[in-house]
C-alpha cells in the first residue's frame, strides 16, 4: 500500500522556465522530507514541461499533471484532485519558501490539533532582488473569518491548510480571474476553526511587471464579489459556524463598502506607483474613515500599494518620487475631496511623505509635494530656499559624513544660515561645530567669542535650554549665532512668522472684547501664619477689611449658636478675647451688663470701636491675651476661633489657667473652635497648619483645674463649649452635648480648607517629607450627567468627578499649573510633595457650571485649554455624535480667570494639527495665544494638541510662537526627563471606576 505524504504541494506553472527551478529547489531544501509536489503545467509554450520532467525523473516526490484551464485557480484544482497529503500547500512557480518552512509550520500545527490552517509572514522580492520588510496579519489568528471577509491577509504560498476541508469546499472558484485564494480562505474561515500563526517571514513573493495583481480593474471587480460574499450568507459552505452563517459583523464602520474602499485605495496607490492613477472611481474611497485616528493605516496601505506598483522597496521610494509623485498627490487631493475635508487629505500626504523619508538616506535632496528631505552640514550650513509647495523640512544633520541627528520642522520661508545654526545647537555642541571652521572663520569666531564674554549676552534665544552648559559653550554658541547674521531676512521663515503674528495681533485688537485690569483676588485667610511679633502679624492680616467674611451665613449661624449657649440669667461683666472687627461684639453687647472687647490688632480694635459706637456698655482695648494679664472678676469670657493660633499645647495650658483666674466663681467660659485635621485625621476637619484644633482645645480646657464642661454644641466642622468656673467643693454634673447640622451654605473660602471624612495624608506633611521624579497630568473633557453615547468615554458625571477630587484632597495632593511644571522639568528639580496638574480640553460651559465649584470646594484649581475661534459657540467637532455641547464665552473665561482658573490654548479651530499647513498651524498657535491673553490679562505659554494629535513640526513651531510648555499624544505621568513642549497626560475616562482612578494615582506615587 502506497504511503500518503504529510504535505502535498500544488505548483501551477505556465511559461515559468525562468523561475520554476528556484521554486522547486526550495522544496528539495526543506528539512522535512515527507511531502509530494504536484506540478501542473497549464498550457506552457516554453521549456516549462522539460524542466518539470527533469525534476520528476530525479525525485519520485515530484509528480506532474497537465491543465488547459489557463488560470491559476483551475490549475490548482487539478493538483488538489491528485493530492494525497494531510496538508496542502500552494506554491506558484515564481515564488519560494524558506528551507525551514515545512518544519516550522508542521510543528505549529502539531501544537494546535484543532487548527485548520497555519500561516506565516512573507516578503516581496523586487525584480532587482531587493526585499521588502516582512509582513504578517496577526488578526487572522484572532478572528480568521472577520479578517478574510475584509481583505486577503495571507499570501497564497504562506500557509498549510487542511486538504479535506479544501476538497469539501470545492477548491478554488474558477469564475474569479483574481482573488480566488482570498475567496477560498474566506470559505475555510467561515467554518469557525482556528488558524495558527508562525511569526516569521518564511514565504517569498516575486513582484513582476507581468503579475496578475497589476490588472487593477479586474482585481477590484473580483474583490467586490469576494467582499460581498463575506458580508452575507454563502451557500457553498455547508457547515458554517453559527457566528458566521450570515456573514461578517458590520460594526464600528467596518462594513462591506469600507472593506472595498480599503482595497480600492491599495489598487489606486499601486496604479500611481506605475505612473498612472485613474483606473478606479474615486467615489469608492468615500467610505474610508477620514478621522485622524486612521491616517497611519491609510498611509500604510498607500505605501504598500506604491511599493507594488513601482516595484520598489521602501528605501527606493523617495528617490523615485518623480515617477509617481504627481499621480499620488492627485489621488490624495481626490481623497480629501470625496471626504469633503481637504485637511484630512493633507494629513495623509504629510504622514506618507514622512514614511517615505524615514526609509531614505537623503543621499540627494528629496523634494516631495510638501516636504523637502535634505542633508545639512552641521559645521557649515547654508541658507535653504523652499521649492514651490514645500512647507516642511526633513533634514539629517551631518558631521564628518555621518548622521548626527534628524530634525523635522515646519518652514514658512527660506531657512537662513543663522536659523540652521539655532537648530543645530539643539543637537550638537558648539565645540563640535567650531571644530570644522576654516582658519579665517576661527579668527572671526575668537573675536566674536571675546565680545560675547565682555558683553555677557545670553548665547541662545532660550537660555533655559542650555542651563547645564558651561560658560565656554555659552560664549561659543553666542559667537556662532552672531557670525551667522540675522534670522529674519525678508522672505525668511522668521520674517513670515512675524507677519503672521502681526495679522493675529490685528485680529485681536479688532475684537469686541475690551481688556480690563484683573480684579485682585480676595485675601485668603492666612491659617497658621505667624512671626515673632504677633501684633504686627495680625495688623497685617487686618490690612484687608473683613478678612473672614464675618457677615456670611456660615459665620452668622456660628454666632447664633454662641449666643444660644450663653448661661441663663443676667451676665454682669463680660470679656471678649479676639473680638476682631466687632461683628459678634455688637450682638453680644445687649446681653451683658458691661463688655470689655479686646484684640491683639490695633487695626481690628479701631474697626470694632467704630462698628459698636452706639453700644455704650462696651469698652475696647488692645490686648495680647497670651502675654498680658487678663482682667479679673469676669462673669463671662468669650474666646472664639483664636486659641489654635497659640504656639504649642504648653502655651494653651498656660492660657487655660489664666482664664480660670480671670473668671469669677460660677463664671462661664465660652469657646468656639473648628476641628483641625492634625488633631484627628480620621474625622472631618480643616486642613490648617495649626498645632492643634477644637478637640485638643476642649480636652485641655476640660483638664484645667477649676473648669467644668457644662454644655457643648457640636457640628461636623466646629464645636462651641461652655465651661463653668467651679470651686473644689462644687459637684460637677454630666455636660449636655448637642449634635446639630450646619444649615448655612458654606462659602468657598471656608469649604476649600475642609477635608470631609478625614484625610490619609496632609499636604504640608508630604511637602516636607516627599520628593518625586514624576507628576500626574490628568486630562478631562466634559463633566456632566448626560450626552451622546459615543462620547461617554470623554464624559464624567459630577458625582464621580467630586469623588475623585475628594480623594486627591484627602490624600495630600495639591494642584500645580503648567508654568510650574515647566519650571520643575526645565530645571530638573524634584517635585515637592504630591503635585497634580488637572487639565480640561475644549472649554465646555459645564466646566463653569459643574466642574469649577467642585474643584474650589476641594482647594484645587485647573488649566482649561480653549478653542479660541469657537469660544461662546459649541463643540462642532462632535456634531457627528449628537447635539454639540456649548462652550464657555469670553466673559465666562474672564470671570473664571479672576477666580483662579488658568487657561491655555487648544488652538483656534480644534482641527487635528497634522493636516494643517505649517502656515495655518503657526497662525492658529499665534491667534489662540493672543486671544487668551486678551481675555485673561495674563501671559499664555501652554497648549494642548486637539485630539492629542501631534507631528514633528508642532513643538518647534509652538516655541517660535511664544509657548514654553505643550501636551501632546503621550500617555502617562510627566517626569523630569520629559520634553516640556511635548508632555504626556493621563486621560481620565468616564467609563472607569473610582478604584481605577485611585490605582492610576497610586502607581505614580510608587
Amino acid at each position: 500500500m502506497a504511503h500518503n505524504p504529510l504535505v502535498s504541494v500544488v505548483v501551477p506553472a505556465r511559461n515559468a522556465e525562468v523561475t520554476l527551478t528556484q521554486a522547486l529547489d526550495c522544496l528539495l531544501a526543506q528539512g522535512i522530507a515527507d511531502w509530494e509536489a504536484i506540478i501542473v503545467d497549464d498550457g506552457s509554450t516554453d521549456n516549462t514541461a522539460q524542466i518539470i520532467a527533469g525534476y520528476v525523473e530525479r525525485d519520485a516526490r515530484f509528480r506532474t499533471a497537465n491543465s488547459c484551464a489557463h488560470c491559476a485557480a483551475g490549475a490548482r484544482n487539478e493538483g488538489i484532485s491528485m493530492a494525497r497529503g494531510r496538508w496542502l500547500m500552494f506554491l506558484d512557480a515564481d515564488d519560494w519558501v524558506d528551507a525551514g518552512f515545512l518544519a516550522k509550520m508542521l510543528a505549529a500545527l502539531e501544537a494546535a490539533p484543532d487548527a485548520v490552517a497555519c500561516y506565516c509572514g512573507s516578503r516581496r522580492v523586487m525584480p532587482d532582488g531587493a526585499l521588502t520588510p516582512s509582513s504578517i496579519a496577526t488578526e487572522v489568528a484572532i478572528e480568521p473569518f472577520e479578517a478574510f471577509a475584509r481583505r486577503c491577509a495571507i499570501r497564497t504560498h504562506a500557509l498549510l491548510i487542511d486538504r479535506a476541508t479544501i476538497v469539501e469546499l470545492g477548491g478554488f472558484d474558477v469564475s474569479l480571474h483574481t482573488c480566488e485564494d482570498w475567496d477560498l480562505w474566506q470559505r475555510v474561515a467561515r467554518q469557525g476553526k482556528p488558524w495558527v500563526m508562525v511569526d516569521e517571514p518564511l514565504a517569498f513573493y516575486r513582484a513582476s511587471p507581468n503579475s496578475l495583481t497589476r490588472n487593477s480593474r479586474q482585481m477590484l471587480a473580483d474583490a467586490e464579489i469576494v467582499i460581498a460574499r463575506g458580508f452575507s450568507a454563502d451557500s457553498r459552505v455547508k457547515h458554517p459556524a453559527s457566528a458566521h452563517a450570515n456573514g461578517a459583523i458590520s460594526a464600528d464602520g467596518r462594513t462591506a463598502s469600507q472593506a472595498l474602499a480599503w482595497f480600492a485605495l491599495w489598487i489606486a496607490a499601486a496604479d500611481c506607483g506605475r505612473g498612472g492613477g485613474g483606473s478606479i472611481d474615486r467615489q469608492i474611497l468615500r467610505a474610508l474613515p477620514a478621522r485622524y485616528e486612521w491616517v497611519r493605516e491609510i498611509a500604510k496601505v498607500v505605501f504598500d500599494g506604491l511599493m507594488v506598483g513601482s516595484l520598489s522597496v521602501p528605501e527606493q521610494l523617495a528617490s523615485r518620487w518623480d515617477r509617481f509623485g504627481g499621480p499620488l498627490s492627485g489621488l490624495i487631493i481626490d481623497l480629501g475631496q470625496v471626504w469633503g475635508d481637504p485637511v484630512a487629505g493633507r494629513r495623509v500626504q504629510y504622514h506618507l511623505e514622512q514614511m517615505l523619508l524615514d526609509f531614505d538616506d537623503l543621499a540627494a535632496p528629496r523634494p516631495l509635494a510638501l516636504t523637502l528631505g535634505i542633508r545639512v552640514d552641521a559645521r557649515n550650513p547654508t541658507s535653504t530656499e523652499l521649492p514651490e509647495g514645500i512647507d516642511q523640512i526633513y533634514a539629517y544633520l551631518m558631521i564628518d559624513g555621518k548622521i548626527e541627528a534628524l530634525v523635522q520642522f515646519g518652514a514658512l520661508g527660506r531657512v537662513t544660515r543663522r536659523h540652521w545654526i539655532e537648530l543645530i545647537l539643539d543637537f550638537v555642541t558648539p565645540q563640535e561645530v567650531i571644530r570644522g571652521l576654516s582658519g579665517y572663520q576661527r579668527m572671526a569666531f575668537r573675536f566674536r567669542k571675546g565680545a560675547a564674554r565682555l558683553t555677557g549676552r545670553s548665547p541662545l534665544p532660550d537660555p533655559r535650554q542650555n542651563a547645564g552648559a558651561d560658560k565656554q559653550d555659552k560664549f561659543a554658541a553666542d559667537a556662532l549665532l552672531s557670525a551667522a547674521g540675522r534670522r529674519s531676512d525678508p522672505g525668511s521663515h522668521y520674517d513670515r512668522l512675524a507677519r503672521l503674528a502681526a495679522e493675529a495681533e490685528g485680529l485681536v485688537r479688532s475684537s469686541a472684547e475690551a481688556i480690563k485690569p484683573l480684579a485682585p483676588p480676595r485675601r485668603v485667610r492666612a491659617e497658621g501664619g505667624r512671626d515673632d511679633d504677633r501684633a504686627s502679624f495680625w495688623d497685617r492680616h487686618f490690612a484687608t477689611e473683613d478678612p473672614w467674611n464675618y457677615g456670611s451665613a456660615y459665620e452668622q449661624e456660628k454666632y447664633e449658636r454662641q449666643l444660644e449657649i450663653l448661661p441663663a440669667g443676667p451676665i454682669g461683666r463680660a470679656l471678649e478675647l479676639a473680638c476682631a472687627e466687632g461683628h459678634f461684639t455688637r450682638q453680644l453687647a445687649p446681653l451683658v451688663g458691661h463688655l470689655t472687647a479686646t484684640d491683639i490688632s490695633a487695626v481690628a480694635v479701631e474697626r470694632a470701636r467704630a462698628r459698636c459706637s452706639d453700644q455704650l456698655n462696651v469698652e475696647f482695648a488692645v490686648l495680647d491675651f497670651a502675654a498680658a494679664v487678663l482682667p479679673g472678676g469676669m462673669d463671662l469670657i468669650i474666646c472664639s476661633e483664636v486659641l489654635y493660633f497659640l504656639d504649642d499645647p504648653a502655651e494653651l495650658r498656660q492660657l487655660a489657667s489664666k482664664l480660670v483666674a480671670a473668671l469669677a466663681p460660677g463664671g462661664s467660659l465660652v469657646s468656639a473652635n473648628a476641628f483641625v485635621l492634625r488633631d484627628n485625621l480620621e474625622r472631618t476637619g480643616f486642613d490648617w497648619d495649626h498645632q492643634f484644633g477644637a478637640q485638643i482645645i476642649s480636652q485641655t480646657l476640660a483638664a484645667t483645674e477649676g473648669l467644668v464642661l457644662e454644655r457643648s454644641i457640636q457640628t461636623d466642622l466646629y464645636r462651641i463649649d461652655r465651661f463653668r468656673r467651679v470651686l473644689p467643693e462644687d459637684v460637677a454634673t454630666e455636660p449636655t452635648i448637642d449634635h446639630v447640622p450646619i444649615r448655612a451654605p458654606i462659602e468657598i473660602e471656608v469649604a476649600r480648607n475642609i477635608v470631609w471624612g478625614g484625610a490619609r495624608a496632609l499636604r504640608r506633611e508630604v511637602a516636607r517629607s516627599e520628593r518625586r521624579q514624576r507628576v500626574p497630568v490628568l486630562m478631562y473633557h466634559s463633566i456632566c450627567d448626560e450626552g451622546p453615547a459615543a462620547l461617554a468615554r470623554y464624559r464624567l458625571t459630577p458625582a464621580a468627578f467630586a469623588d475623585q477630587m475628594a480623594w486627591l484632597r484627602a490624600n495630600g495632593f495639591h494642584t500645580i499649573i503648567s508654568d510650574q511644571l515647566e519650571w520643575f522639568v526645565a530645571n530638573r528639580h524634584p517635585f515637592v510633595g504630591r503635585p497634580v496638574l488637572i487639565t480640561f480640553d475644549d472649554g465646555f460651559q459645564n466646566f463653569a457650571d459643574q466642574t469649577w465649584p467642585i474643584l474650589r470646594a476641594n482647594d484645587l484649581t485647573a488649566e482649561v485649554f480653549l478653542v479660541t475661534d469657537l469660544v461662546g459657540e459649541s463643540a462642532r467637532w462632535d456634531a457627528d455624535f449628537g447635539p454639540p455641547a456649548p462652550l464657555m464665552d469670553a466673559g465666562t473665561v474672564r470671570r473664571l480667570a479672576t477666580e483662579g482658573v488658568f487657561f491655555g490654548s487648544h488652538l483656534a479651530t480644534h482641527r487635528a494639527i497634522d493636516g494643517l499647513s505649517s502656515s495655518d498651524l503657526a497662525g492658529e498657535l499665534l491667534r489662540s495665544r493672543m486671544f487668551i491673553e486678551r481675555w485673561t490679562g495674563r501671559p499664555t505659554m501652554a497648549f494642548a494638541a486637539p485630539f492629542s494629535v501631534t507631528d514633528r513640526r508642532l513643538g518647534r513651531l509652538a516655541k517660535e510662537c511664544g509657548y514654553r510648555i505643550g501636551f501632546g499624544g503621550g500617555h502617562g505621568p510627566a517626569d523630569l526627563n520629559s520634553d516640556p513642549i511635548d508632555l504626556p497626560r493621563i486621560e481620565i475616562r468616564g467609563d472607569r471606576s473610582l478604584d481605577e482612578f485611585v490605582a492610576i494615582l497610586e502607581a505614580v506615587l510608587e
